[in-house]
């Protein structure tokens, strides 16, 4: 029996080993563009991804205050980047395998799959910058608060593409330019170039968001706007904070009417 986009999915979601996760994630993309596999299955994911013995991970509330100026606290910021470019890449799978639909068009899984690939290529990139300033992944603690977010939506399609890509993932967009400057002033142009691409790349994935929600608002006869504001406001706590990286999110095809009233 051939093997399908879901069960492989759900593979990569089971293994703990970060190196691993990002080879799997890559290997299954290039299968699934090629056309090697075309079956999308139904198999369902694990409630929890598999994770590594380290970092330590804390609720969002628990985590140690972080040090902006310091070498030890350049290497938790970017530590914590990479943490959440690791939880993207489970993020995707686990919206490819748990939401998969014999009604959804290919371009469903052409998105997520893309997504994956992009993620295991981000924390790939900033676990090798950690490497080449005498750390690695694990070295500082990391909170949990994605994976949160994900069970909390785990039996709702369209509250995981509000919380996920068009809030959380759209509030990277807001950050980068300030964290880019912020390196850049400290002298660390390669940590500044590589977030700085990060965020480009990120845009598309928001998009992605924005694209399905809207899709299944339309076949639901359901008002975009209202529709966002009502499950941001279910499941995420807190008001979204300004400023609004207004560019990038209209890049993504994110109109203002979403979310400038919830900031």
């Amino acid at each position: 029996m051939s093997v399908t986009l879901t069960e492989s999915a759900i593979l990569i979601l089971n293994s703990a080993a970060p190196a691993d996760k990002v080879e799997q994630t890559r290997s299954l993309g290039r299968m699934w563009f090629d056309r090697s596999i075309t079956k999308i299955g139904n198999h369902r994911p694990p409630d929890r991804p598999a994770r590594p013995d380290t970092p330590i991970l804390c609720s969002p509330k628990d985590m140690p205050k972080r040090s902006k100026n310091s070498g030890k606290g350049r290497l938790s910021f970017i530590h914590a980047i990479a943490h959440i470019e690791l939880n993207a890449i489970d993020l995707a799978w686990d919206m490819v395998a748990r939401f998969a639909h014999p009604d959804f068009p290919e371009k469903f899984y052409d998105d997520w799959v893309q997504v994956a690939v992009d993620e295991a290529n981000h924390f790939d990139m900033l676990n090798c910058r950690l490497e080449s300033l005498g750390s690695t992944y694990g070295d500082f603690p990391a909170h949990d608060g994605l994976w949160e977010a994900a069970e909390k939506t785990k039996n709702h399609l369209l509250a995981r593409l509000a919380l996920v890509p068009m809030t959380l993932e759209a509030r990277g967009l807001d950050t980068t330019d300030k964290a880019v400057a912020r390196l850049k002033q400290a002298g660390d142009t390669e940590t500044a170039r590589i977030l700085q691409q990060i965020s480009e790349e990120e845009i598309p994935h928001v998009a992605a968001g924005v694209y399905w929600f809207n899709d299944i608002c339309d076949k639901q006869n359901l008002h975009g706007p209202t529709t966002y504001q009502s499950l941001v406001k279910k499941y995420y706590h807190g008001r979204l904070k300004k400023p609004f990286n207004d560019k990038a999110r209209k890049q993504a095809h994110f109109p203002s009417d979403y979310y400038h009233p919830l900031g």
